[in-house]
């Protein structure tokens, strides 16, 4: 048996094993925890490469930070801002992949920052950005959990759509949450009539597939209840509330990703690929407000990295960085898919300041 086997048929067992114990069924939120993050097992948590460039390094895909250092350079213009506004010093990032965005960060703000604190639960992604970050080993430090009570500036780059979603179908005009059962010892989709409704009623009476954001809501709160001065960004692809309920979006967002292909599977070769969800950018500004933060930006990728210097910077680049940072940029790629939110909480009272990232092309008025 190969070790790829060996983790998928480990994995798959203490799956099994949970949904047998729970009486033979499991909402998808749980699976897609356990598939994801199992110790030693779950996806995030072996020692699958996972980020790279091309399927040929054994990668799955790629990240913007992966994909040009612009990236992070652009990005460090709006956190160095953050910083100055909310007189913090610490930088600190959820899910760091490579660590790609860190050293980038690490790199353009240099003495603004005296310390960088990287949140990741892998243990084997853990060892990779050690690697990458040695040359600032003096100001990096890991955690696993979040502190008591934190300053500074946050980022995430691809991190909330990687948290567990529940599935709601709408069957014959009858919610249900769409569940994980077995059959013949593989998992099988089942379905349990459910109380549970999308956030907004989906117009027509076709039947509908999408998701609900429990565990990135309660992120967001947690993140709100420790944040004592700061801001927060994250980068993502996703809608606001509008758009991600629309009649037409019948058949969700979930989707994996292994090898730089997709699929809609998450049932197979558990533990060996990527299981995401686009993210509600609505009911992220909505637990951020009820928690204590202000939103004080959203906007699509393209506009926030051209607002931060993007176009000046590409004066200077290689050819092919220059190609890769438009793919950051254009509509038809991840320009406009790929969405910007800030989140402020400050001690000095009224608005925040205004943020160099949403000086143009702000939509925080469609959440």
């Amino acid at each position: 048996m190969t070790k790829t086997a060996s983790l998928t048929t480990q994995l798959q067992a203490q799956i099994t094993s949970e949904i047998a114990a729970s009486g033979g069924w499991m909402g998808f939120d749980r699976f897609m925890a356990l598939a994801l993050y199992t110790p030693g097992l779950g996806y995030y948590a072996n020692h699958s490469r996972k980020f790279g460039a091309m399927p040929a390094t054994g990668s799955d895909f790629v990240t913007a930070p992966e994909m040009t250092p612009l990236f992070g350079r652009t990005l460090a213009v709006q956190v160095a801002q953050a910083l100055e506004a909310t007189q913090t010093s610490e930088v600190w990032e959820f899910g760091a992949g490579s660590g790609a965005l860190a050293l980038k960060l690490l790199e353009a703000l240099g003495s603004k920052i005296t310390r960088y604190t990287i949140i990741d639960l892998s243990g084997t992604l853990r060892e990779r950005q050690q690697a990458a970050l040695a040359a600032h080993g003096g100001k990096v430090r890991w955690l696993s959990e979040l502190p008591a009570a934190m300053q500074g500036v946050i980022v995430g780059n691809e991190v909330l759509d990687a948290m567990p979603v529940k599935l709601l179908a709408r069957v014959g005009g009858v919610w249900h949450e769409r569940g994980v059962a077995l059959h013949e010892g593989a998992f099988t989709w089942a379905d349990r009539p459910t109380g549970l409704r999308p956030p907004v009623e989906v117009e027509g009476p076709h039947d509908y597939l999408t998701e609900t954001h429990e565990q990135a809501e309660g992120f967001i709160r947690t993140l709100a209840d420790r944040l004592t001065q700061g801001a927060a960004f994250f980068i993502d692809y996703g809608f606001p509330e509008s758009e991600y309920y629309h009649p037409q979006r019948h058949m969700g967002t979930l989707m994996c990703h292994r090898g730089h292909l997709a699929d809609a599977n998450p049932l197979v070769d558990v533990g060996l690929k990527d299981i995401t969800a686009h993210v509600n950018f609505t009911a992220m500004a909505l637990a951020a407000q009820e928690a204590g933060l202000e939103v004080a930006g959203y906007a699509s990728q393209a506009r926030f990295l051209i607002n931060c210097g993007l176009v000046p910077m590409l004066e200077h680049a290689s050819l092919a960085e220059r190609t890769n940072a438009l793919r950051l940029v254009n509509e038809h790629e991840m320009g406009e898919l790929f969405k910007v939110i800030a989140l402020v909480k400050t001690a000095a009272v009224g608005a925040p300041w205004p943020l160099v990232g949403f000086a143009a092309g702000d939509r925080t008025h469609t959440l």
